[in-house]
């Protein structure tokens, strides 16, 4: 299986530092920017294009709602005309200022809440899709992988949006291929656990449950989170591990 990685980028705010972008980005395949909304700002957004264009790596929008005071964490309820608004609006502030620098934004993935939303609640997923697909020129939304992911790719195939689905390196799955809840212990993998799983998914494109079912999973892409430098060193060998 041909693993890509992606990391949420962009996420400093004013005098605010977020993240080790410049020691993530020479490891990673594809930046999931902030857009303004849960994080970044514009002077961020401009710094992190032209990171993300000098380390050749492919740029994604990662819009959320609208709370910079609690990092688009929290579900705020909006109507489906303000949630798509909301959407475009963010893809469009990214895709401008990459068109600017001379770069092609790629693809969507939604951050926090908004990514959980989405994933939960079908009326929501439909609209972010919606919202995607209709932008002027085509984008590729990313989403969970779970073992709704063939459900999932036929309501994209119905309006010709094409999906990449995100597998996580660091969390451990439920039974159910949803993310064991962060408030369970074993939540989030130390980095032995985080490196035999994405080791997993490259040879057989399954994963181990919290009560040791295995789950096969769609994987396209990997999540991986470089917000300290235990982190980043632990992307490093994920890199390595999913070129061997």
């Amino acid at each position: 299986m041909s693993l890509r990685l992606n990391c949420d980028l962009g996420e400093s705010f004013g005098s605010w530092k977020m993240g080790l972008d410049e020691a993530v980005m020479p490891f990673i395949d594809q930046a999931n920017i902030a857009c303004g909304f849960h994080a970044g700002d514009p002077l961020v957004l401009q710094k992190t294009l032209a990171l993300a264009k000098q380390n050749n790596v492919t740029i994604g929008a990662h819009p959320g709602y609208p709370d910079l005071v609690g990092f688009g964490r929290r579900s705020i309820s909006a109507s489906a005309a303000e949630l798509k608004a909301m959407v475009l609006y963010q893809i469009a502030a990214i895709d401008g200022m990459a068109t600017t620098q001379g770069q092609t934004l790629t693809y969507v993935k939604p951050h926090g809440a908004m990514y959980n939303d989405m994933m939960a609640d079908s009326a929501i997923r439909a609209t972010i899709m919606q919202a995607v697909s209709e932008y002027h020129r085509p984008l590729v939304l990313m989403l969970q992988s779970t073992p709704q992911a063939e459900l999932h790719q036929q309501e994209a195939n119905s309006i010709g949006l094409e999906l990449w689905f995100e597998v996580f390196a660091d969390r451990c799955y439920d039974d159910d291929g949803k993310l064991l809840s962060r408030t369970k212990p074993g939540a989030v993998h130390n980095k032995e656990k985080m490196l035999a799983q994405v080791k997993q998914l490259k040879e057989l494109g399954t994963v181990t449950t919290v009560s040791g079912e295995t789950l096969t999973l769609r994987a396209d892409t990997l999540c991986v989170h470089g917000d300290n430098m235990d982190g980043v060193n632990a992307i490093q060998e994920i890199r390595e591990l999913i070129s061997q």
